[in-house]
């Protein structure tokens, strides 16, 4: 199993300019939790919605109702986690599962054999893999 058999593509990318407010609403629309950052064609970071929960980047919120009250200016640059752990897409599913398991990763940018972002695999995506497996058997 690899995972280019697994992984979800296309997948929504996102700019380290970009407003952290405006890249909230488009992942939720999306339904999305994790999003690959390019500054061009380079990989150069994943934002999560934990990213965006985090409470020293929040305004001040009225309640615990109002979570993601992200002041205007910070930028998808400001919050995303530099240099992410990347797998490619030749490699054996497992090599992605080990690292959900031993760093607690929801998900892993992946590239080609050119180094290019050609997806995003996903702890979603490994339940599926599992699924998969298991019904063979």
């Amino acid at each position: 199993m690899r995972v280019s058999e697994y992984m979800s593509q296309p997948t929504m990318v996102a700019d380290p300019n970009d407003g952290a407010r405006e890249t909230f609403f488009r992942m939720r629309a999306a339904r999305i939790h994790h999003l690959p950052v390019l500054d061009g064609a380079q990989l150069v970071g994943i934002l999560s919605d934990r990213d965006l929960r985090r409470p020293d980047w929040v305004d001040e919120a009225p309640d615990l109702a109002h979570p993601y009250e992200l002041a205007d200016d910070l930028t998808v640059g400001d919050l995303m986690t530099r240099h992410p752990i990347s797998v490619h897409t030749y490699e054996p599913l497992d090599r992605a599962a080990a690292w959900f398991l031993q760093q607690g990763f929801g998900s892993l940018p992946v590239l080609d054999k050119g180094g290019h972002l050609v997806g995003i695999i996903t702890k979603r995506d490994l339940i599926r893999a599992l699924h998969d497996l298991l019904a063979r058997q």
